[in-house]
């Protein structure tokens, strides 16, 4: 079985979890996943910038009746 947590590490390096009441007492393994935060500030970021950039009606160049094709006319 295998269940997917999210869990906090104190600044005593202990992992504290909440599991699910109809998991029995055991032993259990566990694995960390640890997210890179910078990864996660550097995405945000991007997707801020792009976001302000979709929205800027001066990157509409083309439209259906004015763009031509790609490839040149058919």
């Amino acid at each position: 079985m295998r269940i997917e947590l999210v869990g906090t590490i104190d600044e005593h390096h202990r992992l504290s979890l909440l599991v699910p009441e109809q998991i029995r007492p055991r032993t259990v393994k566990v694995i960390l996943e640890i997210e890179d935060e910078e990864e996660d500030d550097w995405a945000a970021g991007v997707a801020h910038i792009w976001a302000r950039d979709w929205i800027d009606p001066r990157e509409v160049i083309y439209t259906l009746e004015d763009g031509e094709p790609v490839h040149g006319p058919r």
